[in-house]
């Protein structure tokens, strides 16, 4: 079920591949995310109004290239290539695509020659982009005009304006190109024709009929771990099915800081629900003894989780579906997703699952970023202090913790995570960052305190400032209070004597630790 207004995006392979969507729909116009190789007839059932082919890894001329149905650029939909789908067009309609005289990676600056259309309102100014490419247009298809070039790409952008098809070299779609976003609004309104509506209250609308379309009368569970993704989740479900949704809160002993107690409080006296809660502590911590590699943790949780879910799910009597609240950096970081990017890590919510269970997946906010996801809570008046939750990783403090998962270390972290969040959010930084959080390494070092030696444990805190956890940068926290926070560690937190702030970017490092 979609829009009247949709904008495809085709994914060849890019990191960035569902960020393009993502760019479209904050214009206010649905887009969406198929593999490379669609074939043209079902792109004309979809009836797009644009289509965009996004960059990838590969190059044009290798044998086993990805590319799409030629027939694509001959149907008359207006097309945006970038990166890698602008050199795709030049390909496949007679162009010329070489290595470039060197490869070109960041910030660059790139001269218009014609703002017509795609480039409207620039005003024949040059414009900052980022690059990320080693092959370059050496020669543009026929019918084919260079509206702007860069010192290292004499053929930066290019269009056929009677055919609408267009194309860039650098990347509007990341915050790096400053106005990438008025080159996108420009190709979504302009060429494209599209008049915008898509907003949080269509999503919620969209959504809430493919729920009640796919579960019919079924029972649904939804795993309401507390955090914004099942908050969000939980509350839609039961806009959508009323009290046919089941909550099951499991306290995995991974939780933070009287987590599951809120939770508690929150879903079954504020809202009602039909909440039962489980106290599965024991049983993960069982599992998880003496696990130490970071992907082992995820399956071992992800199985333990599903155990637990059926077993509990068997008191209610047949229940069918299992709602998860799995977000598309999730999927992006875990898999292949639709087509050939590259695989970083498996997510929890994606991976760890056995083969065989007993539950059909049902997963509405898959291909939606954490702020649309956000929207929907506030449109929906979930409250504040539950919307704007940082992000908080499936496996919990598991993934917080390098090494061993013990109860004494988790304990330790509860106290350190409680002690920095706190701070941040009396020093008003809290909602200013995506994800602050510690972590509690499997290093000892040797302190002082009251002229006694110690040997304990190292924390490490982390905070990143982000738009959609595919990327951040780490957050420079004033000096003094993380002089505050680091005094209130070492002298209330028994076991821990040095802490550490990480200043690494994504990328090349992970936001979480593991």
């Amino acid at each position: 079920m979609h829009p009247a207004e949709l904008i495809l995006v085709l994914d060849f392979g890019a990191q960035y591949s569902q960020l393009i969507a993502r760019r479209i729909r904050d214009l206010g116009v649905y887009s969406e995310l198929r593999a490379f190789n669609i074939g043209a007839d079902e792109v004309k059932k979809i009836a797009p109004r644009g289509i965009i082919l996004s960059g990838g890894p590969s190059s044009v001329y290798d044998a086993d290239a990805p590319l799409p149905d030629p027939e694509i650029l001959g149907l008359g939909i207006p097309v945006l290539g970038i990166c890698y789908g602008l050199q795709v067009i030049a390909h496949q309609l007679g162009g010329a695509v070489d290595p470039g005289a060197r490869r070109e990676y960041g910030r660059a600056e790139v001269v218009i020659r014609n703002d017509e259309d795609l480039f409207a309102g620039f005003d024949g100014k040059p414009a900052t982009v980022w690059m990320s490419h080693g092959d370059a247009l050496t020669r543009a298809p026929s019918g084919f005009e260079s509206i702007a070039s860069s010192d290292n790409s004499p053929i930066c952008a290019v269009r056929d304006a009677a055919r609408k098809i267009y194309g860039v070299q650098f990347h509007p779609e990341v915050v790096h190109t400053p106005r990438g976003n008025e080159i996108l609004r420009n190709f979504a309104f302009t060429i494209c024709g599209c008049r915008g509506g898509w907003d949080p209250g269509s999503i919620i609308r969209m959504k809430t009929e493919e729920i009640r379309a796919a579960v019919g009368e079924e029972k649904v569970l939804c795993a309401l771990s507390g955090g914004v993704d099942s908050s969000v989740l939980a509350v839609l479900l039961h806009e959508a099915i009323g009290d046919r949704l089941h909550c099951i809160h499991i306290n995995n002993g991974l939780m933070r800081m009287r987590e599951s107690e809120q939770i508690v409080e929150l879903y079954r006296d504020r809202y009602h629900f039909n909440l039962k809660y489980v106290d599965a502590s024991g049983e993960f911590l069982e599992h998880l003894r003496g696990v130490t590699d970071p992907e082992r943790k995820r399956k071992v949780i992800g199985k333990t989780f599903i155990d637990v879910f059926e077993r509990e799910a068997s008191d209610l009597g047949g229940v069918r579906y299992l709602a998860q609240g799995t977000l598309y950096p999730d999927v992006i970081e875990s898999t292949s997703f639709r087509g050939p990017s590259h695989t970083i890590k498996t997510h929890h919510n994606v991976g760890g699952l056995p083969e065989r269970m007993n539950f059909t997946l049902i997963e509405p906010f898959r291909e939606l970023f954490k702020d649309e996801v956000r929207a929907i809570g506030r449109e929906l008046r979930l409250p504040a202090h539950f919307v704007m939750r940082h992000p908080f990783p499936g496996p919990g403090l598991a993934v917080r913790i390098v090494g061993e998962i013990t109860r004494e270390g988790l304990e330790v972290l509860r106290q350190v995570d409680e002690i920095f969040i706190g701070e941040i959010r009396k020093a008003g930084w809290y909602e200013q960052l995506w994800q602050a959080f510690a972590v509690l390494l499997p290093v000892k070092s040797v302190g002082v305190m009251g002229d006694k030696r110690t040997y304990e444990s190292v924390a490490a805190l982390r905070a990143v400032h982000s738009t959609d956890g595919m990327t951040a940068d780490w957050a420079p926290l004033p000096a003094d209070l993380l002089s505050v926070v680091s005094g209130r560690i070492v002298n209330e937190v028994r076991g821990v004597n040095r802490v550490v702030y990480d200043i690494s970017s994504k990328p090349p490092s992970t936001i979480e630790w593991e």
